[in-house]
């Protein structure tokens, strides 16, 4: 009986962390100030994950100069 109370407010807990978390996003997205901010610094793009194999490629070129 406990164990189910606990479990239900934990998941209560996570959705109200969700919708809480998406209407932020939301709104800070669809705000003046959020336009603003993206107009004047524009909005940055993930960046590509740079692979292993690139990357002890270019350690080992300057590693040879």
């Amino acid at each position: 009986m406990v164990l189910g109370t606990v479990l239900l407010s934990l998941a209560s807990l996570y959705v109200l962390y969700i919708v809480i978390f998406s209407a932020v996003k939301d709104g800070i997205d669809k705000s003046e100030v959020g336009k603003l901010l993206k107009a004047k610094y524009g909005v940055h793009a993930e960046k590509n994950p740079i692979s292993d194999d690139e990357i002890e490629k270019v350690l080992e070129d300057e590693f040879k100069n």
